[in-house]
């Protein structure tokens, strides 16, 4: 099967009761291990990049590799482009072969944010089968060196959030209900249930037209990853927890090997804990076996 929409996944995913990771990579290596973890369980994958990341490694490299990489595995895969607020770059990564945008106008109006991401929507469907994501409120913590504090949140309004996905054109919808970005800085972070769940309601019945995209996946306690799925959440977001496998693996690596310069020990380290933490993820969300 290969390479398909992410609406396509997440309306299974939605159906079905279960939800898909979405894992952000900064590496090749973490490509390989997300892919081999999934191809494993047997479960449908979405390999994220956040514009940041595509900036710096250049789109035009990711998609190739992208591509040379799911060939020939037969489970469904989706490379998604993650918070991008410049609708040119937008458009560049889906001329390329992106399979998924999300352009996020957060930080604009409501007005201003209809209006940019239907350009990207519009855009991106006229390519080709192009999902679009659009986030509406403001999600908390850390996303690109962007800090928003947890008072400066804004959670999304349900009947906003419905005039918002019909004038936008989006495939995706992501709402923030209280999930933050990075780390969390309490154990028990307040989520919105209730408000997810009118917000799927509004936007899925009696179909499923628009799947919902959570932010903020690092660090959820499984029970309430479990909620939210039960509530309508889809997509997970997984960024921060790879980051830290990424650096706490090499760390570990040159404490303990501190002489050995042959980078490929180093990064078989960073890949064998990589795919271990996808796994498990694969296996909290329920994808597992659905591909």
């Amino acid at each position: 099967m290969a390479t398909v929409s992410a609406k396509e996944m997440l309306i299974a995913a939605s159906k079905g009761n279960y939800a898909i990771g979405a894992f952000n990579i900064t590496s090749l290596v973490q490509m390989a291990a997300i892919v081999e973890a999934a191809i494993e369980k047997n479960s449908p994958i979405i390999i994220q990049t956040s514009a940041t990341i595509a900036k710096f490694l250049k789109p035009e490299i990711i998609v190739a590799i992208y591509k040379v990489l799911v060939q020939t595995i037969k489970i469904p895969v989706s490379l998604y482009l993650d918070h991008c607020t410049d609708v040119d770059f937008c458009k560049r990564c889906a001329d390329l072969g992106y399979t998924n945008i999300m352009f996020d106008g957060s930080s604009l109006s409501y007005e201003g944010n209809i209006k940019m991401t239907r350009i990207v929507s519009d855009y991106c469907h006229k390519v080709g089968n192009i999902s679009v994501e659009g986030e509406l409120g403001i999600v908390s913590g850390t996303e690109d060196h962007n800090i928003v504090a947890e008072d400066d949140a804004q959670l999304c309004d349900p009947e906003q959030a419905q005039d918002f996905v019909e004038r936008s054109g989006i495939d995706l919808f992501s709402p923030a209900i209280g999930t933050a970005h990075g780390v969390y800085q309490t154990e028990n972070p307040f989520i919105d249930y209730e408000r997810l769940n009118n917000i799927y309601r509004l936007l899925n019945y009696p179909e499923v037209k628009t799947p919902l995209v959570i932010h903020g996946g690092t660090g959820l306690k499984e029970s309430v990853v479990k909620k939210i799925i039960k509530n309508g959440g889809s997509k997970f977001n997984i960024s921060t927890n790879l980051k830290h496998i990424l650096i706490d693996s090499t760390k570990k690596f040159l404490e303990e090997e501190p002489f050995n310069y042959e980078p490929i020990k180093m990064d078989k380290l960073v890949k064998a804990n990589t795919k271990s933490r996808i796994k498990y993820y694969i296996d909290l969300l329920g994808s597992a076996g659905k591909a």
